[in-house]
């Protein structure tokens, strides 16, 4: 097919030898199919910011750090040059998750750099050497609904230790190949320490995977793999050792406000008494 305009640069590079075809198109990019040597690839065109259809990708931003002072402030005053950093934060983001979470243990594209805007990596493929299907598209047992659930639990839970929150996990976001899930689209990716949605987001993400599987396996839908995984996370229990459930009692029992305010009571009190203390102290030795 002929060249996009995007990708014509990384083929006078000799980063791209040529593109075989357009794969999808959503609401942040398009995905182009391409030959790099012997591999075939995939090619991640990111859309322009004003192009881009993603919604309040202010809340998904919020808590990223820019390394570089001058840029950091370019992009809150929202000039010029501080639209085009963020435009790359947002490029580079989808990058920096990918490395890092293929290093945590979770399946993922590999990547093999963001080039001017456009993501090359992995292509992902099933046995036959086909594009791997979406997860939307797959049907699948009872047992294997369950052992894929686990498996994508699994990998959340290593996300989040590594600090991230997907942000936009769905059946959609899931390609799956003869070796299980693999998790994809992570320009958004959160914080989970710095972004004050972060609890939201990761709720929904694991909502939108337990419903997509409980379609398949019922016997999941009650399952509170979201609800045990912050309260470890919040506590700083959570490790990628640790035995997830699905079960969470929240504790419901009130708060005894009486013992509450003896307790503060008595802490006055005491703070009271050291000051009396001090000062008696000054009265005999005014020196001390």
């Amino acid at each position: 097919m002929k060249v996009p305009k995007r990708l014509q640069p990384l083929v006078e590079d000799g980063l791209i030898d040529n593109v075989i075809s357009q794969l999808m198109s959503g609401k942040e990019a398009t995905v182009y199919v391409v030959r790099c040597g012997d591999d075939i690839r995939c090619a991640k065109v990111y859309k322009e910011a004003i192009k881009r259809s993603f919604k309040k990708a202010a809340q998904y931003q919020e808590g990223r750090k820019s390394r570089n002072s001058r840029r950091a402030r370019a992009m809150e005053k929202g000039s010029k040059y501080g639209r085009s950093q963020q435009e790359s934060a947002w490029q580079n983001a989808e990058v920096d998750a990918l490395y890092t979470l293929a290093a945590a243990g979770v399946r993922v594209p590999q990547p093999y750099g963001c080039f001017d805007g456009v993501l090359l990596m992995e292509l992902v493929t099933d046995a036959q050497g086909d594009v791997a299907p979406r997860l939307n598209d797959v049907v699948m047992s009872a047992e294997q609904a369950q052992e894929d659930h686990a498996l994508v639990m699994h990998y959340v839970k290593l996300m989040l230790c590594a600090g991230i929150i997907h942000g936009d996990l769905s059946e959609f976001n899931v390609l799956v190949n003869d070796y299980g899930p693999v998790i994809i689209d992570l320009p958004q990716a959160v914080d989970a320490a710095a972004n004050n949605n972060a609890k939201a987001m990761l709720m929904r993400d694991i909502d939108n995977m337990t419903h997509y599987y409980s379609q398949f396996c019922p016997a999941l839908k009650d399952s509170q793999y979201g609800q045990e995984m912050w309260a470890l996370f919040a506590r700083g229990e959570l490790s990628p050792e640790s035995k997830l459930t699905g079960l969470y009692q929240a504790n419901t029992a009130p708060a005894n406000v009486d013992t509450v305010l003896e307790e503060i009571k008595a802490a006055f009190a005491e703070e009271a008494a050291r000051v009396a203390r001090i000062s008696a102290a000054n009265a005999i030795d005014p020196e001390h």
